[in-house]
């Protein structure tokens, strides 16, 4: 199975354009939403092409494919706008393998601070708008980036779980970070 993971969208509809292009192309049959998908947050400036009227018109018509957390800038005036649930400070995600991904968004849980998780379990977080796939101990910690306000001068990504293999892909289609669950 094919997941696609995007966070920190921010109300950008040019970033939201992108994921969404990125997503139908990568064969990924659901969208995990990490996280600030409509409200840049008072700490950042405007992204470009802000809209969230249209990032959430554009949203849920995917609404039957995506699973959402909520993030530190998502407000309960944001969910009225969306289509699918997205409040949940974190969801879990059972893998066929019986491996759990365990989705937040970052401000709670984290790669560093996170509840109980078995051996090779993934911790998928956004909100530090940096690239990771990384293995850390007994289990994986994965953040796709931000699609629409990357930090440290990487580009804008997104995340993919293809198989066993968890990649971390700018829109131009170069591997940030990747790792493979075993």
């Amino acid at each position: 199975m094919k997941l696609f993971f995007a966070s920190d969208i921010h109300g950008s509809f040019v970033a939201a354009q992108k994921a969404i292009v990125a997503f139908e192309q990568s064969g990924a049959k659901y969208l995990i939403l990490l996280g600030d998908i409509l409200n840049h947050g008072p700490r950042n400036a405007l992204p470009e092409g802000y809209d969230p009227i249209q990032v959430a018109e554009l949203l849920n018509q995917y609404a039957d494919r995506i699973t959402a957390v909520r993030g530190n800038c998502d407000s309960d005036v944001d969910q009225m706008l969306l289509d699918f649930p997205m409040m949940a400070d974190y969801n879990v995600v059972m893998l066929a393998d019986g491996r759990r991904l365990f989705l937040t968004h970052g401000h709670i849980y984290n790669a560093d601070k996170h509840p109980q998780l078995m051996t090779g379990d993934v911790i998928v977080s956004g909100h530090t708008h940096i690239p990771v796939a990384e293995h850390k101990g007994d289990y994986y910690a994965f953040n796709p980036g931000s699609v629409a306000i990357p930090r440290n001068g990487l580009p804008a990504s997104y995340g993919l779980l293809d198989g066993n293999a968890l990649a971390v892909i700018s829109f131009d289609g170069e591997v940030l970070a990747q790792t493979m669950l075993s």
